[in-house]
């Protein structure tokens, strides 16, 4: 990487690992030392949705569901392998092998640890990150690994229909064989205020601003202006819920350990799926790379605001899925590393025809 810009990971991302530990102090001396402020802010509820979390959560997804051109679909049949890989590992697999490995170290291997109710909690957590693929890093990963940009454009748009379809049954399956009881109401209410409604936006923008100013125009001048906004919005999100979970985390600070090293398991092992699968199936490195990355990395922002919405912004369950936001950039920056050296394995032609 010769500079921030060039490498397609910016400053704040890039160093996003660091941003998440100092909100996590921050929030944590609010909850501490000045609990009158996330006492007031919980006030602001409707249907378990904290308003105030609810705004910067959009603030975190809507710049993303700008990115995405649903018009790339209509090339879908063109060149369905790797998109086929996509579909399996992100939907078939990544959800029940989250399931999976988080309740053999929770239950089992962290047994003497934690105790069985916050077991219960960590594991929905980590339910919720497994049944959410990447939406939106992906774009930097896919960038930062050489790969073909339309090819995960459709990679990416096509992930947004599935979750629409498919998030909600998966959670509530996989919580309920967790004995975990999900208001299948509130896990509606949660897709589409933090999926349909800013993909709509994104959509609705994306159309106008284009139809207005030109593609250049959006392309180039139009989404740079959110280059941040998502970022920030994730950065006070977190700070007020650590505000909330400053208690959880003072008592149980080897928990945050804990519940990383079943999620980057998790991250490698979905990674390897897809990458070997595109191998054997002869595909192209930069269509390989960005089918490995999409499965391994995970949407936080939709799986922090359904935790938040579902279990409350004090919750472990939420707590789990933040954890999930600290580990995300610097085991994906090792994937990242991990596909550039190995990409002499697969064959250098473009799927373009």
């Amino acid at each position: 990487m010769s500079n921030n810009k060039s490498s397609g990971i910016g400053f704040f991302q890039k160093y996003l690992t660091v941003w998440v530990l100092i909100c996590m102090a921050v929030g944590i001396f609010i909850g501490k030392f000045i609990p009158s402020i996330p006492q007031f802010l919980n006030k602001f509820e409707y249907a378990q949705v904290s308003v105030p979390i609810a705004i910067l959560i959009w603030l975190m997804i809507y710049p993303m569901m700008m990115k995405v051109d649903f018009k790339s679909i209509k090339n879908v049949g063109k060149r369905p392998k790797g998109l086929f890989v996509t579909w399996v590992t992100n939907w078939l697999i990544k959800p029940f092998t989250m399931y999976a490995i988080a309740s053999f170290f929770f239950y089992v291997v962290f047994k003497n640890i934690i105790p069985a109710d916050l077991a219960k909690d960590y594991l929905a957590g980590a339910v919720l990150l497994g049944a959410a693929p990447c939406t939106a890093m992906v774009f930097v990963w896919s960038h930062l690994t050489k790969g073909d940009p339309a090819y995960t454009v459709v990679q990416v748009a096509t992930n947004d229909l599935i979750i629409l379809i498919a998030f909600a049954p998966i959670v509530a399956f996989l919580l309920g064989v967790s004995d975990i009881i999900v208001p299948i109401n509130t896990l509606l209410l949660s897709v589409v205020l933090f999926v349909v409604i800013p993909l709509a936006g994104g959509i609705l923008t994306r159309i106008l601003v284009i139809k207005s100013k030109g593609v250049e125009y959006f392309n180039d001048v139009f989404i740079k202006k959110f280059d941040n906004v998502t970022t920030i919005g994730l950065l006070l999100t977190l700070i007020l819920i650590f505000s909330f979970q400053g208690d959880v985390i003072v008592n149980n600070p080897l928990h945050i350990v804990l519940i990383a090293v079943p999620l980057t398991i998790q991250t490698f092992l979905i990674f390897a799926i897809a990458y070997t699968a595109c191998k054997i199936l002869n595909l192209p490195y930069n269509v390989a790379a960005p089918a490995g990355m999409i499965g391994a990395s995970n949407f936080f922002e939709l799986s922090v605001a359904v935790a938040i919405s579902l279990f409350g912004a004090s919750s472990p369950v939420a707590l789990a899925t933040i954890v999930g936001v600290l580990t995300e950039v610097p085991v994906m920056l090792l994937l990242v590393k991990i596909a550039n050296n190995t990409q002499n394995w697969f064959v250098k032609e473009s799927l373009n025809e």
